[in-house]
């Protein structure tokens, strides 16, 4: 898929949202991608699944072993991620705010993981969920995403494969510009600021 694809499938979804949003990482934005709604359609879900399958190098699709993803955002693309690449998929919870495999899910001792996001705007989520991996036995050799609104800083300490990166301005609470701390701000993420 191209950039313009991929953008027109958030689009047809509603799911690229104009006003001021506070993300989970407690930044700022003008832009909020609601991957749930792009998400809602098991058709285009596959879709963009199957191209960020496609998007991965192959000697990292030959190594990976099994796919995580963290709840919630990353359940439904982790699902069908897995799904395209014929590898089981599990999701990690934060029942008392510490990511960790609950209902029977398990590792193997040094098990490959691909570990996949819906969006990546700071990288903490994804940090986070790699130590519980490891501390599970696994082992994240890649990462991937949907969306990576990093502006490229998110450093994940293993190879990251997004399948578009979006350049989407993010501010610190005492950094706004006026305009931006002018609108109601919305709080639309699945996790507490920080």
């Amino acid at each position: 898929m191209t950039e313009d694809e991929i953008l027109a499938e958030f689009r047809a979804a509603d799911a690229l949202l104009d006003g001021h949003f506070l993300l989970s990482s407690g930044l700022h934005s003008p832009l909020y991608l609601q991957c749930a709604r792009v998400l809602m359609d098991p058709a285009r879900a596959a879709r963009l699944a199957h191209a960020l399958a496609a998007s991965l190098p192959l000697e990292i699709r030959s190594r990976i072993e099994i796919v995580v993803s963290p709840a919630m955002g990353g359940v439904i693309i982790g699902h069908e991620l897995g799904r395209s690449l014929g590898l089981e998929a599990m999701f990690l919870e934060r029942p008392g705010g510490t990511f960790e495999l609950r209902r029977g899910f398990r590792l193997a001792r040094g098990q490959k993981v691909l570990l996949v996001e819906d969006v990546v705007t700071t990288g903490l989520s994804s940090r986070e969920s790699m130590r519980a991996v490891a501390a599970a036995g696994g082992e994240v050799i890649a990462a991937a995403s949907l969306i990576d609104r990093s502006n490229g800083l998110a450093d994940l300490g293993v190879p990251f494969f997004p399948l578009i990166r979006l350049d989407i301005p993010v501010y610190e609470p005492e950094a706004m510009p006026p305009d931006l701390a002018a609108l109601p701000v919305e709080k639309p993420g699945s996790r507490k600021a920080a």
